[in-house]
């Protein structure tokens, strides 16, 4: 099929746009733009994903997890996060920055409060739940938390995993809003490479992503990001899912959830 020289789209694909209206077209550039941010900065995010009353009903879903906690990591045991994740992964606003395919890995849900407040310095999530344990010198730092295996799979397995945070309440800086530092998941190996480990000058370029209820944020594992204590009333209660290829190195897989 031929390609045209400027835009690198076949002739069909051609075709195909000019048979759009022009709210699809815009649609579908806003796609675009968002999948060239998220590759260029390693985070994009979404507004108006979910709406007030489906975030309402999710707060309610998540209590029994939270109870006072900082957070879980288990909650793709529960089927009604089954049930979002795959949703969310079909969602057309989120279209193109998930690829065709993944699988949830892993669903976390962060509550930060008065009573549980933490901070979080600039880390990138090396390690990822898994079904079992594999033995193999490439895989490293295992461990076990909540009843599941955890490891640092190869770098190239978490380039093709996607974060995907959903905030169920307002997050600005007040709040203990993400930083990130843009660019940063731009490394050959941050298992190996001591340029990739966290100094100041990170600090000075991280930038803080303030989000309103319903707004998902998108994001490598690999890019470096922290949080502050919140500071006030109220809560911050936020969704973080992992979604990752089915099998990945090594035959690694998700936890089993049913």
């Amino acid at each position: 099929m031929p390609v045209c020289t400027g835009c690198g789209r076949t002739l069909d694909e051609i075709a195909e746009w000019r048979d759009l209206g022009m709210d699809e077209r815009t649609t579908v550039m806003r796609r675009v733009r968002r999948k060239e941010r998220l590759d260029r900065d390693g985070f994009v995010l979404v507004p108006g994903v979910l709406s007030a009353a489906e975030c309402e009903r999710l707060r309610s879903l998540i209590e029994p997890a939270a109870d006072g906690k900082p957070g879980s990591r288990t909650l793709l045991r529960e089927p009604w996060c089954r049930e979002l994740a795959h949703r969310l992964a079909e969602r057309s606003e989120l279209g193109g920055l998930l690829a065709a395919g993944v699988v949830p890995w892993q669903a976390t849900v962060f509550d930060k409060s008065i009573e549980t407040n933490w901070l979080v310095p600039f880390h990138r999530d090396l390690s990822v739940p898994v079904a079992r344990r594999v033995d193999h010198p490439a895989l490293r730092g295992w461990s076990e938390k909540e009843g599941l295996w955890f490891v640092q799979p190869p770098t190239d397995d978490l380039r093709r995993m996607t974060a995907v945070r959903v905030h169920l309440d307002p997050s600005g800086e007040q709040d203990g809003a993400l930083r990130v530092v843009p660019g940063s998941h731009h490394v050959p190996d941050p298992t190996t490479d001591r340029l990739a480990e966290p100094d100041a000058g990170d600090a000075a370029a991280a930038v803080v992503v303030a989000a309103r209820t319903g707004d998902v944020l998108a994001l490598s594992p690999l890019l470096l990001h922290a949080s502050s204590k919140r500071v006030g009333e109220g809560r911050r209660r936020v969704l973080h899912l992992l979604y990752g290829p089915r099998i990945a190195s090594f035959g690694l897989a998700p936890p089993p959830t049913a």
